[in-house]
């Protein structure tokens, strides 16, 4: 048994991630774009004692396909800006990480830089981001610059297929990466005087250019934000076939795998593991820790959360599927789930709620009291940052002089 902490995680979307979860009981659909809504998840997930919570986001509105818009009435449609309602969130929480979505194919490089430096800021050390491509080509329609690739019904059914297609976006999206890592180590971390008797509010030697010159843009800097709490914000990717795992393993910090089983988690790790060598990466100075997503109903009666998913179903008028394993069945046979996936080598599971609040209050209210009647879950939180409880080390400015 892995003896580390076991890391949990929510990922928050509308009304839960069954498309009908709108229409469940509980379900508070007329405030889905309040902050109140969004405010009263994050509390309970921090009641619960999880690491963190993702938000998600997009370009477009949300449609049943991934790869292109619909027309559907029947679905919620629209969303709140993640790192806007990340940074409301942040003065409502004490200790769990806040990590957006933000997508980086039609966003400036030094917006999401300073966007997210901020949210650190205003967190105390708590921000996360996932960066995201733009898998759908209507979505550079909203801002007329370019365009993407148009992915066919066959390309979406094979993710190596989606990710051979969508490989220049990946190698774009990499270097928005590299380019907001050198930003924010572009003040050092004793820039700032603000020495009132001498006038000197800044060490303008501790500010750097970083001259970032690639085949998609060119950013001089430095950044307008001080760097953050952590050094760097902790960067989470979500990745299924070989070239998102070479994301991940040059410039995440955590990534989400989707597994179906123990042996498939393994096999996942194992592809990630070649990743990081063909990168170059050195995993004792740079961790990487793996997360897999599942999407999950829980109920404390045997049959009762299978039964609610069909009821979804049928409201939906299709059967729900995901590109993560969908789980159904009680707070205790999710435990047993999670601590065998474990043994493949994961640090941690980012739990999908299939419709909230619901799901969200069976994790932190049933799940995590079980975890931690095993002994492999946290009974309060810790001091720290959002990289300190992930075990993650604070970054070294790469400008700064050493020694």
């Amino acid at each position: 048994m892995n003896d580390s902490p076991l890391h949990l995680a929510v990922a928050l979307d509308g009304a839960g991630w069954h498309p009908a979860a709108w229409r469940s009981e509980g379900a508070r659909p007329g405030a889905l774009f309040t902050p109140g809504y969004w405010a009263d998840l994050v509390g309970e997930a921090e009641r619960g004692l999880l690491d963190l919570v993702t938000f998600e986001d997009a370009l477009g509105l949300q449609s049943a396909a991934p790869h292109r818009p619909d027309d559907r009435t029947d679905q919620v449609r629209g969303s709140l800006d993640a790192v806007l309602l990340a940074s409301h969130l942040a003065l409502l929480t004490t200790h769990i990480g806040l990590v957006p979505t933000v997508n980086v194919t039609h966003t400036e490089p030094f917006h999401v830089a300073v966007g997210i430096a901020t949210l650190d800021h205003v967190s105390e050390g708590r921000a996360g981001w996932r960066p995201q491509i733009a898998p759908r080509a209507a979505d550079a329609a909203h801002f007329g610059r370019r365009t993407t690739p148009q992915l066919t019904d066959d390309d979406i059914r094979d993710p190596e297929l989606i990710a051979a297609r969508l490989r220049p976006l990946f190698a774009e999206a990499a270097d928005v990466v590299e380019v907001a890592r050198r930003l924010w180590d572009s003040w050092e971390d004793d820039a700032e005087i603000r020495d009132t008797a001498t006038g000197r509010f800044l060490d303008r030697d501790k500010l750097h250019h970083i001259d970032f010159e690639g085949a998609h843009f060119s950013v001089k800097g430095p950044s307008i934000t001080p760097r953050p709490p952590q050094g760097q914000p902790v960067v989470a990717s979500l990745a299924h076939a070989s070239t998102p795992y070479e994301f991940a393993a040059r410039g995440s910090d955590v990534v989400f795998v989707t597994p179906f089983d123990r042996a498939g988690a393994k096999a996942v790790l194992a592809q990630v593991d070649e990743a990081t060598d063909r990168v170059g990466r050195d995993l004792r100075e740079r961790p990487l820790r793996r997360f897999a997503d599942l999407v999950v109903f829980l109920d404390d009666e045997p049959g009762a959360a299978a039964r609610r998913k069909e009821r979804l179903d049928a409201l939906d008028g299709a059967e729900y599927t995901s590109d993560a394993l969908v789980f159904t069945g009680t707070p205790g046979e999710l435990a047993d789930l999670l601590l065998d996936w474990r043994t493949a080598g994961l640090d941690g599971f980012r739990l999908r709620p299939g419709a909230l609040p619901h799901d969200l209050t069976a994790v932190t209210r049933r799940l995590v009291p079980e975890l931690r009647r095993r002994g492999v879950f946290r009974s309060a939180y810790g001091t720290g940052t959002l990289r300190e409880r992930l075990g993650l080390p604070r970054p070294r400015n790469r400008y700064a002089r050493q020694g």
